[in-house]
């Protein structure tokens, strides 16, 4: 038996708008809204990353947080 799709937890998230609008699309494309879109990727977390991609990725992203948020 499948498990009742409940969004149980409601969390203040702040985003670049390139994410929000990433994240809109893909929304938009999969027929879900934003925070059925953001379960679906956090439950599915591991099958939907490369971890060597995600780690690089991450690294980059990290290396330009601070220039970013001036």
């Amino acid at each position: 038996m499948p498990k009742r799709f409940r969004l149980t937890r409601r969390i203040p998230v702040a985003m670049t708008e390139d994410g929000y609008r990433r994240l809109k699309k893909f929304a938009r494309d999969a027929g879900l809204d934003e925070g059925e879109a953001l379960s679906f990727l956090f439950e599915n977390f591991d099958s939907v990353t490369d971890e060597d991609n995600l780690t690089h990725r991450l690294r980059l992203f990290n290396s330009e947080l601070d220039a970013r948020k001036r």
